[in-house]
């Protein structure tokens, strides 16, 4: 039968870690909400169920059972021996990391409360958007499901990039578990995506041009380049799970020479420009400094940091090192965490957060007719919200434009005394 642990608790304050914006702003793509608002996603073979309240975050793990699995679909590759291995070794004896890995993957260790007040020292405008967008983290993410996710982010929005990495991992991973009626799948090695018919299929799947990257890029990983070349791109202060932290050398103007490496070798792989390899680099190799420059960043950079005037007035590769630089400057070596905090804060999905409500009173009393026992107190209110709309966040569009838009409400509110 299915394993499920019972549910335990990680401490930790909204200021902290908001589940509800990091899980949603574009860094990873595999996580669900369930009826209950908590929020599901496989790691490493199990499926891994998160809620939170103010004070910390509650957690459970969910097993597959070998013998009650149902196969994975015959496009997919089978499980490795070592993942079988990992897999006893991490539920004999009743033993289950799950606490020790939401630790690593949620990345609990850096302060975030104080890295907010640096940034906010050094920077009026995130000092503004801060404050609504609390408690969001770059994770801990697999480097090689950062890389996929991320080719598939190329003209994309957020949307669909996540049903796209839902087909991959059904039709291509292993099946760990089903929670409320929904089958879950891990996500699939590079050796499962190198067939011949995997192009093909994905092109049937709705991947259109990105298939083509992803089978590539697929075969350059697990057949062109020596096991674990990947996860060899890290930064050494940020290591896989398991694995000890190691000095990663001097932060420079336009990042440490191990980031500029790593960025240089992902952009060999297909579908790799740099805004992918900046995306890899941060949520998938642990690299603080990378700052992706996209549409939004562009138009972040244009809107409150004075971009789009003279050398700077497009984005090219020039343009985009002076936006890097210009945020590594700034707000230093974790730049790029700050970037993410300013990006969610462009996005659709969190414009609500933006609205403001001004609220003015009129109180004014209506006067008695001749014979008449009731007098009403009439409160007025006003009340005026500016929301900021946005476009689709999609990448093709490049002359998106915010419009404040201010409506009114007048709402009455009779208070009737009787007699």
């Amino acid at each position: 039968m299915t394993r499920i642990s019972e549910w335990r608790k990680l401490p930790i304050s909204l200021n902290d870690l908001c589940l509800a914006t990091t899980l949603r702003c574009g860094q990873s793509f595999r996580w669900r909400q369930c009826e209950d608002k908590s929020w599901a996603c496989t790691l490493r073979g199990r499926i891994v169920q998160l809620s939170q309240d103010s004070a910390q975050v509650k957690y459970r793990s969910i097993w597959p059972s070998s013998l009650d699995a149902p196969p994975t679909p015959p496009s997919s590759a089978p499980s490795t021996i070592s993942d079988q291995q990992d897999e006893k070794t991490l539920i004999q004896d009743g033993h289950d990391d799950t606490g020790d890995l939401l630790r690593h993957y949620l990345n609990l260790e850096p302060d975030l409360s104080s890295l907010y007040a640096q940034w906010s020292a050094a920077d009026a405008n995130f000092k503004k958007k801060a404050p609504k967008f609390t408690g969001v983290r770059i994770l801990r993410q697999d480097a090689w499901e950062a890389l996929i996710g991320f080719i598939c982010s190329s003209n994309n929005n957020i949307i669909r990039i996540s049903q796209m990495v839902d087909k991959l991992c059904t039709h291509y991973g292993r099946y760990i578990a089903t929670l409320e009626g929904r089958a879950y799948h891990d996500f699939p090695e590079p050796m499962a995506l190198t067939g011949d018919k995997v192009e093909g299929h994905l092109r049937e799947l709705g991947f259109g041009y990105r298939a083509k990257y992803i089978s590539r890029t697929a075969r350059m990983v697990a057949q062109e380049r020596e096991a674990g070349w990947l996860d060899g791109l890290r930064n050494p202060e940020s290591p896989i799970y398991g694995g000890k932290a190691a000095y990663a050398g001097e932060m420079k103007p336009e990042g440490r020479d191990g980031y500029r490496m790593a960025v240089e070798k992902l952009l060999d792989l297909q579908g790799v420009g740099p805004k992918v390899a900046d995306c890899v680099a941060l949520m998938g190799l642990g690299w603080g400094e990378s700052v992706p420059v996209d549409t939004h960043v562009w138009q972040i950079a244009q809107r409150d940091y004075k971009f789009g005037k003279g050398k700077h007035s497009s984005l090219t590769k020039a343009t985009y090192d002076a936006v890097a630089n210009h945020f590594r400057k700034l707000w230093g070596k974790e730049a790029g965490w700050a970037h993410s905090v300013l990006f969610t804060a462009d996005l659709k999905t969190f414009a609500e957060r933006l609205t403001t409500k001004i609220e003015t009173e009129d109180n004014g009393v209506v006067k008695k007719e001749d014979g008449e026992e009731n007098s009403k107190d009439i409160k007025t209110v006003t009340v005026q919200r500016a929301a900021i709309k946005r476009e689709a966040e999609t990448e093709d569009k490049h002359d998106l434009k915010s419009i404040v838009q201010v409506e009114e409400v007048s709402v009455r509110n009779k208070r009737t005394r009787r007699r």
